[in-house]
């Protein structure tokens, strides 16, 4: 290697340097003061584990995302996380085993083998928070309010929040019978909204649930939209009909505590749908092309480690969170500049300051008072015997 290339980072692996990182920590902080706030318990996660338990019950997607290595200690196929939240379920199903609701978050540095678009990073902060052991939708309540509430404590402008439900696709796809390449062939003509190719890929089937599969597509925009999906999908099922409603009871409570948050709803909308099972919500602001936070229920992943477990949760970047946000800059701190000088009462003065909060930063042999960095606006003067702060 070059020494120019010594020195070059992979495509969408960044540094972060101090004054960024400084940033990022002090939200890191604040994020998880708030889930602390609301009962949410912090884990911290491995970030190698074998492949086999990392990928158990996820999509092939995240497959996709996940470096693999070999473990030269058990010649085993070993993961470098590319997301947490399937850690955490096994957590809440394999470690921990408690019975009722469970409050988990955590906050850890991901990496992804591709990224989730060509702009973004391939090393986010992943933060999150899941809910176990509760399958009402007050839980999902609970958590959609909490990602809110996280994005206004970053002070992120003109957000407006999306909502799905994977069951309403699913519950027609099941009572027309399909089998599992058509429903994958419909599922991506839906991601697409290709109205003809949906209408080919239900030809055969009765003309009612053929209509009823075609109207998905059209079934997106504000509140109105739940009006018009009830009319469209009269015929449908119990669980579709019972999804709606979800969809609709979710929204009153939303819109009651966040009323300056428009709210859209996307029937064809079925990210995750390999892996969530129910409501699915992402955050979205103009300008960003994908969204900023996003979640959903996934009921069934608890099961591959040994407890099928409710469970509802969401996840964001930390850094996509400082980088949109509008909070103040970090407030400058001022330190104190101390001769380099072995004396102990010095050193015992250092120490008083730095556990009263000051940053003291002592120099170093040769250095003088000329030499203290921007920012020390003090410095420590020997005076009468005593070591006292004079300003600089």
């Amino acid at each position: 290697m070059s020494t120019l290339e010594s020195w070059l980072l992979p495509d969408g692996i960044e540094e972060v340097l101090p004054r960024q990182a400084a940033r990022v920590e002090r939200a890191r902080r604040q994020v998880l003061d708030l889930f602390a706030a609301w009962g949410y318990e912090f884990v911290v996660t491995p970030h190698i584990e074998f492949l086999d338990s990392l990928l158990t019950g996820v999509g092939q997607e995240l497959a996709l995302r996940t470096f693999s290595v070999t473990d030269p200690l058990s010649g085993q196929l070993m993961g470098f996380r590319a997301d947490i939240t399937p850690q955490v379920a096994r957590m809440d199903a394999h470690s921990l085993r408690r019975e009722g609701p469970s409050r988990l978050c955590y906050a850890g540095s991901v990496v992804h083998a591709r990224p989730r678009a060509l702009s973004t990073s391939r090393s986010p902060i992943q933060l999150g928070a899941e809910l176990y052991g509760d399958a009402s939708l007050a839980a999902d309540i609970e958590v959609i309010s909490l990602m809110l509430e996280t994005l206004q404590q970053a002070r992120i402008a003109d957000v407006h929040l999306d909502l799905g439900h994977v069951g309403v696709f699913r519950g027609l796809a099941k009572a027309a019978s399909l089998s599992p390449l058509a429903e994958e062939q419909l599922f991506a003509a839906l991601q697409r909204k290709a109205v003809s190719d949906v209408a080919e890929l239900t030809a055969d089937l009765p003309a009612e649930l053929a209509d009823m599969l075609k109207a998905l597509c059209g079934l997106c925009g504000g509140p109105e939209v739940l009006e018009k999906a009830r009319a469209a999908l009269i015929a449908a099922p119990r669980s579709v009909r019972d999804a709606l409603e979800d969809l609709q009871n979710l929204a009153d409570v939303l819109g009651r505590r966040y009323p300056d948050i428009p709210v859209y709803f996307d029937l064809s909308e079925l990210r995750g749908y390999n892996y969530h099972t129910g409501v699915v919500f992402a955050a979205f602001v103009p300008g960003v092309g994908q969204s900023i936070a996003q979640g959903g229920r996934y009921d069934d992943i608890g099961a591959v480690f040994g407890r099928s477990r409710p469970a509802t949760g969401f996840s964001t970047d930390l850094k996509t969170l400082v980088n949109l946000g509008a909070a103040d800059e970090l407030i400058s701190r001022t330190a104190i500049w101390a001769p380099a000088d072995d004396d102990a009462a010095l050193w015992q003065t250092i120490c008083t300051l730095r556990a009263q909060g000051e940053t003291v930063i002592q120099a170093l042999t040769g250095q003088t008072l000329a030499d203290a960095p921007a920012g020390c606006d003090r410095h420590l003067q020997l005076t009468g015997g005593q070591w006292t702060t004079e300003q600089i």
